[in-house]
């Protein structure tokens, strides 16, 4: 029977971990829309002490839904690899526009949340990946209840997108941890990343994929747009 692991023991295992982008233990959270990302990188963050999160639909468009690399690497990865605090404008979709500036500090653990946090481009300056372990169809008509019908639209040009995102650059085979939603709490599980075998744990990590990961963000802040 599977029993949940507790979020205050996987904080101290992240807080452990090296720091992967100057200062910072960047820890993606990455899944298909509506698998659950968002409330998980809440309660993780409120464990963590109260840890940034930085959420991806603050960086995507209506336009750009995954072609956001560039303004991720020039708005934030570049400061935070400098160890300064980060400065973007998040997005507002229903004015379709982007708003105010806002800051987020280069704090010890800043989680980064939503579809494509685990993309090649990032991987090389993330401490670790956690994926949400909920299938396509699930997570979608979750997504699709919650919202309801008038985003019906937006829905159906947004699940053709994930497809092709990854299709073309999936996440969860590099994950070091699935988080599997529980009635009560998560589980966590191994993931495809992971390279300490059967004992591998929260608390353990190995590099090695992250040094050799072609690397699209640069420290400077430059990178391709994927």
């Amino acid at each position: 029977m599977s029993r949940p692991v507790s979020l205050d023991r996987a904080a101290a295992g992240l807080r452990a971990l090296p720091p992967s982008c100057g200062p910072v233990r960047l820890i993606a959270v990455d899944g298909h829309a509506g698998s659950g990302k968002s409330t998980f990188a809440g309660r993780l963050a409120e464990a963590l002490g109260g840890a940034p999160v930085l959420r991806l639909d603050d960086i995507a468009t209506h336009d750009e839904l995954f072609a956001w690399t560039g303004r991720l690497a020039e708005q934030v990865i570049g400061p935070w690899s400098r160890g300064e605090s980060a400065l973007y404008h998040p997005y507002d979709w229903n004015l379709r526009r982007f708003g105010e500036p806002r800051s987020l500090p280069a704090a010890p653990v800043v989680l980064v949340e939503g579809v494509g946090a685990g993309r090649r481009a990032l991987r090389p300056r993330l401490a670790r990946l956690l994926w949400m372990e909920r299938g396509p169809e699930e997570s979608w008509a979750r997504g699709r209840h919650r919202d309801g019908p008038a985003l019906s639209g937006f829905w159906d040009g947004w699940t053709a997108a994930e497809r092709r995102h990854f299709a073309d650059d999936p996440s969860r085979p590099f994950a070091d941890t699935l988080v599997r939603e529980l009635p009560e709490g998560y589980e966590w599980l191994p993931g495809p990343g992971a390279t300490a075998g059967a004992n591998h744990s929260l608390t353990e990590r190995d590099h090695s994929d992250r040094r050799t990961e072609r690397s699209e963000i640069h420290p400077g802040g430059c990178s391709n747009s994927a």
